[in-house]
């Protein structure tokens, strides 16, 4: 880590309200170059009015490196260019008579001169972390050399109570060794953090799970106890080891060995997770940790502080939890009244922005796989869509169902067939997965991963059913398949597009949303919801249809942040789309409609046709002006139903009594 010492010193110097938005971004590279986590950057941008909540982050998941990183040494740079000097001046180094500054908890002194009391540091890190009845282990003089000259602690004491040593070291306040033993100055002592039975120093000895040692030698001891503070960790006692490092003694409160090592191991992870690299070898509850109030090797290992971070391993959880949901945080209108957030700017204009999801639905036959590739080409060369303007960009086409050369060259026929010079190809990205799809799941994070770098507008996955994952008719399943749509969407910025098909049977007395297979959270999780739905042509306009190979479609829409479309009436003319501009289909009916069962019927009947045939059977039956139910349906040859359905339709001409029918107005 470059001038890793000075880092965090420099940054509290700069100014982020003075820096240009080049500047914030480079401070946010270097921090994540030299492993801090984000918050560091966040806590230091909250002070410019042009913060926005979750903006940090959003930019932060941008950063993933290059062959020449911004490095923790530009954050430096700066701070020097505006007058700040490095600890321990240009060298950066520190001595130990220099002074740390810190705006936290003021128990942390650092490297001062201040008077030091050792019997009280170790009277009260005895008195924090253990019961007066509870045994001690510790070791001052037992220690031996290993073939490397390293000093390595023994087994030392484990049959004295916490009572004992603190009754001792009051009655020998100026005289540590009096109560502990001597130790070799060299190489100063320990003291086990958890109680032990008086029978050794082994697992099995302890008698309480309630404390881990948490360590780290690789960042600068500023940074540890600001990072520690930081992710407020459940610190019953803060040792500055008098080497490299600060010794956390933090609180797990287990009930036993097994549930002891699952919440080292989660914690140890979060740690890392978090930029702070842990030694791990320090997961035993038997372990050895520094012992405060002796030296070694001419420096202090004193008690930092006691009782910080949250109170309990139970409240840290809540504190992790909200760390770790990846929920952004809540904020008030107030934030964005001067300022408000700018929209994406529309891919599809009066459609989808770019960022949203769109959702094609459609029967088999609409040439759903054209019209994505078609939407594909329009993006890439900035033409329209079945009438709509899209912005140009760059477009990825996920094809899961296409032979790849089959793939290819339906592209090339579209671009023919619209007659459409090919200029803007190296805008549409083909990636080829017939035989390699996986669950979506499972594909989202290496489609990500590999479209990190390629300034993409819009990704098309067609079609989705190759990748769906669980119960295409579970509300719930659903909703988790829908959401890696929406990690698309983040992770990348783009717009996520793709088609699913209809259900079985009519649609054309369905809405347009409720028109796709299974769940109705396909329609409704989308932004932007496009359904192609075929009309039913009558005989003289399928005469006039080219080679009568043509179909028609119409395109209706469910809208998030538009108004709806007019609907859009097109031919579907292998291998293109055509929008009908003279408008012969506007008055064709959709198929699956009574309209459209009526159009090409010679026996249907127009609403008018129907009630003069009804005005006819009435005079030919009438006899008395009473005419009955049973007689219309004889002499029509119609059910029940049906003439009460005429008699409705008929707004009152007839009413009917008791199963007789006579004409209003009359007796």
């Amino acid at each position: 880590m470059e001038n890793n010492t000075n880092i965090l010193s420099a940054l509290k110097f700069l100014d982020v309200a003075s820096m240009t938005r080049a500047e914030w971004i480079a401070v946010g590279m270097a921090l994540k170059t030299e492993g801090y986590p984000c918050s560091i950057w966040d806590d230091w941008s909250r002070n410019d009015r042009r913060y926005h909540p979750g903006e940090c982050e959003k930019k932060w998941n941008s950063f993933h490196g290059s062959g020449n990183p911004v490095k923790g040494g530009s954050i430096v740079q700066m701070a020097k260019e505006r007058g700040w000097t490095p600890f321990g001046g240009e060298n950066g180094c520190m001595g130990w008579d220099d002074t740390i500054e810190y705006d936290g908890d003021p128990a942390f002194t650092g490297f001062s001169q201040e008077p030091w009391d050792q019997a009280q540091d170790l009277i009260a890190y005895l008195e924090t972390l253990f019961l007066p009845d509870e045994k001690v282990g510790y070791v001052t003089n037992d220690v031996w050399q290993d073939a490397d000259g390293r000093w390595v602690p023994s087994k030392g004491v484990f049959d004295r109570t916490a009572a004992e040593l603190i009754a001792s070291l009051k009655k020998h306040p100026d005289d540590l060794g009096a109560t502990i033993g001597d130790w070799k100055k060299d190489v100063g002592a320990w003291i086990r953090f958890n109680p032990v039975d008086g029978q050794g120093v082994k697992n099995e000895n302890i008698t309480r799970f309630s404390y881990a040692l948490v360590e780290s030698d690789t960042l600068p001891i500023p940074e540890q106890d600001i990072l520690f503070r930081k992710l407020e960790l459940p610190i019953a006692a803060l040792v500055h080891s008098g080497g490299k490092s600060l010794h956390a003694i933090v609180k797990v409160d287990a009930e036993n060995y097994e549930e002891y090592r699952k919440r080292v191991e989660f914690l140890y992870d979060f740690l890392e997770k978090n930029g702070v690299s842990i030694d791990k070898q320090n997961r035993n509850p038997s372990r050895l940790s520094r012992m405060p109030g002796v030296t070694r090797n001419g420096n202090r290992q004193y008690l930092v502080a006691t009782n910080i971070g949250r109170k309990s391993w139970v409240d840290w959880m809540d504190f992790v939890e909200g760390v770790t949901d990846e929920l952004p945080d809540m904020v008030s209108l107030s934030a964005y009244k001067d300022n408000p957030p700018t929209l994406p700017e529309e891919l599809i204009e009066g459609i989808l922005r770019r960022g949203h999801k769109m959702l094609i639905s459609g029967s088999s036959k609409a040439g759903k796989s054209f019209l994505l590739m078609e939407l594909c080409i329009a993006i890439a060369e900035g033409k329209k869509w079945l009438g709509f303007p899209c912005r140009k960009g760059r477009v990825l086409y996920v094809n899961l169902e296409i032979d790849p050369a089959s793939a290819i060259n339906r592209f090339l026929k579209i671009y023919e067939a619209q007659g459409l010079p090919i200029r803007q190809s190296e805008n549409i990205i083909i990636w080829n997965l017939r035989g390699h799809a996986v669950p979506l799941d499972q594909l989202v994070p290496k489609l990500i991963r590999r479209v990190r770098d390629m300034k993409l507008d819009a990704i098309v996955i067609d079609p989705i059913y190759k990748v769906i994952t669980g119960d295409e008719n579970s509300a719930s399943d659903m909703g988790a398949f829908c959401n890696q749509f929406d990690k698309i969407c983040n992770e990348t910025g783009c717009s996520t597009i793709y088609c699913h098909h209809h259900s079985k049977g009519s649609q054309g007395m369905k809405k347009a949303m409720d028109r796709a297979s299974g769940s109705g959270v396909f329609a409704r999780d989308p932004d932007a919801q496009l359904d192609m739905i075929e009309l039913e042509l009558s005989d003289d306009v399928k005469n006039n249809v080219r080679d009568g190979m043509a179909t028609a479609w119409r395109l209706e829409s469910s809208l998030r942040e538009f108004p709806n479309i007019q609907p859009v009436n097109f031919w579907f003319e292998y291998p293109i789309h055509k929008v009908d501009t003279n408008g012969v289909l506007g008055e064709m009916p959709a198929q699956g409609t009574p309209q459209a069962g009526r159009l090409n019927n010679p026996r249907s009947k127009s609403a008018e046709e129907a009630a003069e045939e009804f005005r006819t059977a009435y005079d030919a039956l009438n006899m008395n002006g009473r005419v009955t139910v049973q007689d219309m349906m004889e002499y029509m040859d119609l059910t029940d139903k049906t003439i009460y359905a005429r008699l409705k339709k008929m707004g009152g001409e007839f009413v009917l009594e008791k199963g007789t029918i006579k004409r209003a107005g009359t007796e």
